[in-house]
């Protein structure tokens, strides 16, 4: 993630916007040594039924990691359901 502050951002934001929604870059911006906002790519299939939260998570590529990893668990190895 890059940090800017928030003259950077204001001075470079068309740059900004291109580099997130082509790029998927991610920027933090803020003043004082300090982190105010995120600017990240909006989802593109946004769930209008869930809150801006859970989308967001949906869409982050946080857990792309576990697409390599085998499975170790099969639903038969529930015990109790509980949804």
């Amino acid at each position: 993630m890059k940090i800017l502050t928030t003259t950077q951002t204001r001075q470079s934001i068309k740059s900004v916007i291109d580099q997130v929604k082509h790029h998927g870059a991610v920027f933090g911006v803020g003043r004082r040594n300090s982190i105010d906002a995120v600017i990240i790519q909006f989802p593109h299939a946004y769930n209008k039924d869930l809150n801006d939260i859970t989308n967001i998570n949906a869409f982050s590529k946080s857990f792309d990691f576990l697409k390599s990893e085998p499975e170790l668990y099969s639903s038969a190895d529930i015990k109790k359901h509980y949804a």
